[in-house]
Parts: structure tokens; sequence; C-alpha cells
């Protein structure tokens, strides 16, 4: 899949240095770009589920308890 998108001069400029600066293609550093904005946008939305879980119930095990409830495979 091919898309195009418009830029000023000066970020065209901007973006074909980074671009040259990393060795790729300026379309790879923007395909680069855009998943890991996907992957930061997620981890955050993973992080603040958690984050609503733990304040519903703060409880926390140690990494011994933790080892104890399900068993220590090691």
């Amino acid at each position: 899949m091919a898309f195009s998108i418009r830029l000023t001069e000066d970020e065209e400029i901007l973006a074909r240095r980074y671009a040259a600066l990393m060795g790729v293609s300026m379309g790879e550093a923007f395909k680069q770009a855009l998943f890991e904005k996907i992957e930061d946008e997620y981890d955050i939305a993973v992080g603040e589920a958690a984050y609503r879980r733990y304040l519903d119930n703060p409880k926390t095990y140690s990494h011994a308890e933790v080892l104890k409830m399900f068993g220590d495979e090691e």
C-alpha cells in the first residue's frame, strides 16, 4: 500500500535529513515513526489500565510470595 503526505519545505528537509542520518528511505523513516507511535500509545493504554486495576485493589505481592503461590520451578 502506498500513500502520500503533504509536508512544508522545512518539514521535508528535516524528514530527508533524519532519514539520511538513520540510513533509511523517507518511507521507511515514516513507517518506523508510525509504528513506534502506535506501540507507545498501546503501552500507555496498558499501563493506565493496570494502574486503574491497582487503584481498585492496591494489594501487592513480593517476588517470594508470587513464587510461593505459583511454585518455584527452579
